[in-house]
C-alpha cells in the first residue's frame, strides 16, 4: 500500500521563543495570529529548551527549560508576515539554526524539523 503524500500550504516554520499557548488554546492562537498579522498559521508544538553549556561542558545554572512555540505560516502570507513578526520576536527556524540556536533543542526536535540534516553541531 502506497502512502499518500499531501503538500501543505503551511511551509515556513516559525519559532516564538518564550511563548506558551497550551493545548487547549490552539484555535484561539491561530485566530489571534490572523487578527493581529492577517496571516494564516498552524500550530505545531511547544518545546522546552536545553540549558546552555559552559566551557567545561556542564549546564549553566538558570538556563534552559524555556517554552518555545513552533508553528507554520501559510506560504501566501509570508510577504505580509515577514516584517511585522519581528516586532514580537518571531523568528524563522532557519535563522534560529543559523545563529547557533540548534544547541538549545533536543536531537529529536532537530531531526523532526530537519530530517535531511545529520547534525547541527548539537553534540
Amino acid at each position: 500500500m502506497k502512502k499518500l503524500i499531501t503538500k501543505t500550504p503551511f511551509t515556513q516554520l516559525c519559532v516564538w521563543e518564550g511563548t506558551v499557548v497550551g493545548s487547549d488554546k490552539i484555535k484561539e492562537f491561530e485566530n489571534w495570529m490572523f487578527q493581529e498579522f492577517k496571516s494564516r498559521v498552524k500550530y505545531s508544538e511547544e518545546v522546552k529548551t536545553k540549558p546552555d553549556m559552559d566551557d567545561s561542558g556542564y549546564p549553566v545554572k538558570e538556563t534552559g527549560n524555556r517554552n518555545d512555540l513552533f508553528f507554520y505560516c501559510h506560504s501566501k502570507d509570508l510577504p505580509k508576515f515577514a516584517v511585522p513578526r519581528l516586532s514580537v520576536g518571531i523568528r524563522w527556524w532557519e535563522d534560529v539554526l543559523g545563529n547557533g540556536g540548534a544547541r538549545l533543542y533536543s536531537d529529536d526536535i532537530l531531526k523532526k524539523y530537519n530530517p535531511k540534516m545529520k547534525s547541527w553541531g548539537n553534540n
